[in-house]
């Protein structure tokens, strides 16, 4: 038997911490530092232990007899965890650094793209704001601009005309909105479509892909307003067939777990491409995450059969391409409720009522930004609880979330109420 710890605090944590305790071949699951959900999970025990302590998690793995880590957040993967666990002799489910820039630099992901010819915006990056402002003038809005950094899935900025995008530059890289993340700037053609998250597992140039799915960035309904970190999801993703998967797989996947193995980055863990679709269904990668998406990680989660704990002891193990993961055939869609303000300043500590009225097979609340006070659960973040559900359609799906969603409430709670529009009206 197995006792597994899972990194982070979020709804993405919750869904591990869940989907890993149900492993037989699982007797604890700790999470750190975890949040009110992973508290009241049966078989979950929080350890109050920051994602960013590096030294005080491998002496919790190594004094409590803890055989697998799975690092839920970019940020450790980023700094190097992997790579200080691995240096300690423990099992450690992530990539290491150099990979996991995928993601922790914007810059260092598009020259990868090009040099190993993956499809992609076409894009250049400055770090002097005259030459981002003459870019500017030179071409065609819509453009994108991107920190170039980690900005918690908040330093993306879609500027629809010239005006926007001067003041994104100065958002950016002269007011530092993003702190070091913005010490560089990627500007990016706005690419047009349907973008669709692509989530596998890869282990080398070994890659088993997960289910489908399809994020909300958007903060409001019909996709308006500023980005989140993503405000609902549902798999499978329809608008991905096989024809489509097969050419993910080939144009994108392949090349890029490959490209990182001959580069002397091997890559270990859950891989996320966002792609867009555009509308002749060609795909093309708008980012890599180096860890399982939030809130993607919910609905895949419901849907997966198999056995998480032993799949990533597949993939440790260099079996990854002998395991298989079976799905159930129904849909799953998670709603993000935040607190008001959210993706900008918002209150922490309000009352959260309702949680104990979900009482459905077919519906799970997953926890993210809460914590425990006084014996009452309540609100310690922007997106605060994930209530996801399945059905066999996303219709069904959708309406058994908003049933649960209606009965939970705080001051303040809003959400979106239209996730899952594209799959039911293409």
């Amino acid at each position: 038997m197995m006792r597994v710890l899972v990194i982070g605090n979020g709804g993405r944590e919750h869904a591990l911490a869940w989907k890993l305790s149900a492993s037989r071949q699982v007797e604890q699951v700790f999470v750190a530092p975890g949040n009110a959900g992973t508290s009241l999970e049966p078989g979950v025990e929080n350890l109050p232990i920051p994602p960013d302590d590096t030294d005080a998690l491998i002496n919790a793995v190594q004094t409590r007899g803890i055989d697998l880590t799975v690092v839920g957040p970019e940020a450790p993967l980023v700094d190097g965890i992997v790579d200080r666990f691995q240096d300690a002799g423990l099992a450690c489910f992530g990539p290491c650094a150099g990979p996991a820039q995928l993601e922790g630099s914007k810059s260092f992901t598009k020259a990868f793209l090009d040099r190993h010819a993956i499809p992609t915006a076409s894009w250049q990056v400055f770090s002097d704001p005259d030459a981002a402002r003459q870019h500017i003038e030179d071409h065609n809005t819509p453009l994108v601009l991107k920190a170039d950094g980690l900005a918690a899935g908040k330093g993306v900025i879609i500027a629809k005309n010239r005006e926007e995008a001067l003041a994104a530059v100065d958002e950016i890289l002269v007011d530092q909105r993003f702190g070091g993340a913005g010490r560089r700037l990627v500007i990016e053609e706005f690419l047009e479509g349907e973008e669709i998250s692509f989530i596998c597992v890869a282990a080398g140039a070994e890659v088993l892909p997960l289910a489908t799915s399809q994020d909300h960035k958007a903060r409001e309904a019909g996709d308006r307003g500023p980005n989140t970190g993503g405000m609902g999801a549902y798999s499978p993703a329809p608008r991905v067939d096989a024809q489509l998967h097969q050419r993910i797989m080939d144009e994108v996947i392949h090349p890029t777990v490959q490209g990182l193995v001959k580069e002397g980055m091997p890559y270990l863990g859950f891989l996320y491409a966002g792609l867009m679709i555009d509308h002749h269904g060609n795909p093309r990668v708008l980012e890599y995450n180096c860890r399982f998406g939030d809130p993607e990680t919910q609905p895949i989660l419901m849907r997966m059969r198999s056995d998480l704990a032993q799949l990533c002891q597949a993939a440790l193990n260099g079996r990854l391409e002998q395991f298989e993961i079976e799905w159930d055939a129904r849909f799953a869609l998670g709603v993000v409720m935040v607190s008001d303000g959210y993706p900008g300043d918002y209150r922490r500590g309000d009352k959260i009522s309702g949680l104990d009225q979900v009482r459905s097979d077919n519906v799970k609340v997953f926890h993210a930004g809460t914590r425990q006070e006084a014996g009452q659960v309540v609100t310690d973040g922007g997106r605060v609880l994930c209530i996801t559900a399945l059905g066999d359609t996303v219709d069904a799906a959708q309406r058994q979330a908003y049933s649960a969603v209606s009965g939970i409430d705080w001051d303040g709670a809003d959400w979106r109420p239209d996730i899952g529009w594209r799959a039911l009206h293409g």
